[in-house]
């Protein structure tokens, strides 16, 4: 039986902007119109990828260099897509993944002032022609997305960070998003969580239609 290629969606924002309640949503949605779902993270989705994400977040390494953060985060998408992602795609399942290459651009890219182009030599070798079909970028304020964060867990190397570096974190996601719109839509994780969800259901929806239908 030969399958049709499944979807890629990837799932974006600073901390506290609510990725993992509505990530739940996003897969409850795409279940309901009955497609296969593999569910996974970045860094992560791997037995390798998830011993690097605790390299990359705990404080035992709170003076990492920004290369050596960027080369581990590529390091471990590259076990996740040989081992995870392009499998899952090409049996025909979607997979949503809690973020992917947009971060390294936004965190290594503008969060530690590495060069884009850097990031997208890295990309082109490391990817092949994997890339997300649709991104959902989750935004709001710093202040107000790390004090949801604070309220959360403790918190691990990332967002010890001052604010100015989410500052530019997010500013970088703006200018992806902006470059990009037929890829990246925007969704104002700022107001409560019920009319987060129904922007999340509309653009969900519109895209599952629009694939379903090719």
């Amino acid at each position: 039986m030969v399958h049709s290629r499944g979807k890629f969606i990837t799932v974006e924002g600073i901390e506290g902007a609510g990725k993992s309640s509505n990530l739940d949503f996003m897969q409850r949605m795409l279940e309901v119109s009955g497609l296969k779902v593999v569910r996974t993270r970045e860094p992560g989705g791997t037995l390798l990828g998830e011993e690097i994400r605790d390299l990359l977040l705990s404080h035992r390494h709170s003076g990492m260099s920004g290369k050596s953060e960027l080369l581990l985060m590529f390091a471990a998408r590259c076990e996740h897509i040989d081992r995870v992602i392009e499998p899952a795609l090409t049996s025909g399942s979607w997979v949503l993944c809690d973020r992917f290459t947009d971060a390294s651009y936004a965190y290594q890219g503008g969060g530690r002032g590495i060069d884009s182009e850097r990031i997208a030599v890295l990309e082109r070798w490391a990817q092949g022609g994997v890339r997300p079909d649709l991104t959902l970028l989750l935004d709001l304020p710093v202040a107000e997305g790390l004090a949801r964060a604070g309220e959360r867990s403790e918190p691990d190397r990332f967002e010890i960070e001052q604010q100015h570096f989410f500052h530019r974190v997010r500013a970088r996601y703006l200018e992806i998003a902006a470059a990009s719109p037929e890829r990246v839509r925007v969704v104002d994780a700022s107001l409560p969580l019920p009319l987060v969800q129904q922007q999340i259901g509309e653009l969900v929806s519109l895209f599952i239609r629009a694939s379903l239908g090719d």
